[in-house]
């Protein structure tokens, strides 16, 4: 059996799938890796179904060696100069590692996660359906730690077919959000503030949500209060200090603050890889109805 040797994590390094969809009435997110794209990327190169679990690494300093044969990887999302003992190769291609060599990423130029998939597929035990840590319950295989062995699954009859993938590198200074409007912005004085201001990512965001600085929106009703509702990842919901939060992967089912909007799902993607201290600016989808002539949706 091939396996992965962990010897250094960096400062988060996850399992994760595409989740567990469809539990939500017993309270469990779907969870699953935070940049979808990346990680069917990475999950493409080396011939896996999309489905396969890869390594999610936060802010780089991940390390690992491979046992038991050779195997094909590959790394994409923040370009981390990945290398196989110590020659480097490129983000977003394939790359053959053989016996005892140890795979390496270091810290990422831009961008926050990056994604190592294997060919075959990190095979640990499946929990509730899938191989993904929800950081909000700890549901699913814990955080890696140096020391950890992971089995790599059998792979399909397919076999790569691009040695590399064209992709955009991830912007280092400002990134833009498409937001569609609702289903609670009337509940603000000034919703447009939501895209008339230019937010910073603080230090204080993680997969459950991203915390955004910048000038304070206001309550409409300072003295009412929500029912919670159900939540969505890429919802932004605004707490009365008026600092909006972006949902991430591992959002609760249900939320009692208003949202103001919601970022549109292919965007969730690009959220996934801000980095705190980093400018964020929302922009409407379409145009939004005014408080004055509809009371929201």
């Amino acid at each position: 059996m091939i396996t992965l040797e962990i010897l250094r994590t960096g400062p988060l390094a996850l399992l994760e799938d595409l989740g567990r969809p469809g539990l939500a009435h017993v309270g469990v997110t779907r969870s699953g890796a935070a940049d979808r794209r990346s990680h069917r990327l990475a999950n493409r190169l080396v011939a896996n179904p999309d489905d396969r679990a890869t390594v999610e690494i936060t802010l780089g300093g991940f390390a690992a060696r491979v046992h038991g044969g050779a195997v094909d990887i590959a790394v994409t999302g923040a370009d981390t100069d990945p290398a196989v003992s110590g020659i480097p190769f490129g983000t977003n291609s394939i790359h053959h590692v053989r016996d005892g060599e140890v795979i390496s990423l270091g810290a990422p130029h831009s961008g926050l996660r990056s994604y190592l998939a294997v060919r075959g597929g990190i095979a640990v035990e499946a929990v509730l359906g899938s191989r993904s840590f929800d950081m909000m319950s700890a549901i699913g295989p814990r955080p890696l730690r140096a020391g950890d062995v992971l089995p790599v699954g059998s792979h399909t009859d397919d076999y790569p077919e691009l040695d590399q993938a064209p992709v955009a590198a991830i912007a280092a200074d400002l990134l833009e959000l498409r937001v569609v409007p609702g289903p609670r912005d009337d509940w603000f004085t000034d919703a447009d503030a939501l895209v008339h201001t230019d937010w910073v990512a603080t230090d204080r965001s993680d997969r459950v949500g991203m915390r955004l600085a910048g000038r304070p929106l206001t309550y409409r009703w300072p003295d009412r209060q929500l029912p919670s509702e159900g939540a969505t990842r890429g919802a932004i919901q605004v707490p009365p200090n008026g600092q909006p939060v972006i949902l991430g992967p591992d959002h609760p089912v249900t939320g009692g603050y208003p949202v103001i909007g919601v970022v549109t799902d292919a965007d969730t993607d690009t959220a996934a890889q801000i980095r705190p201290g980093q400018t964020v600016r929302l922009h409407w989808t379409r145009p939004r109805i005014s408080a004055g002539s509809s009371a929201g949706w």
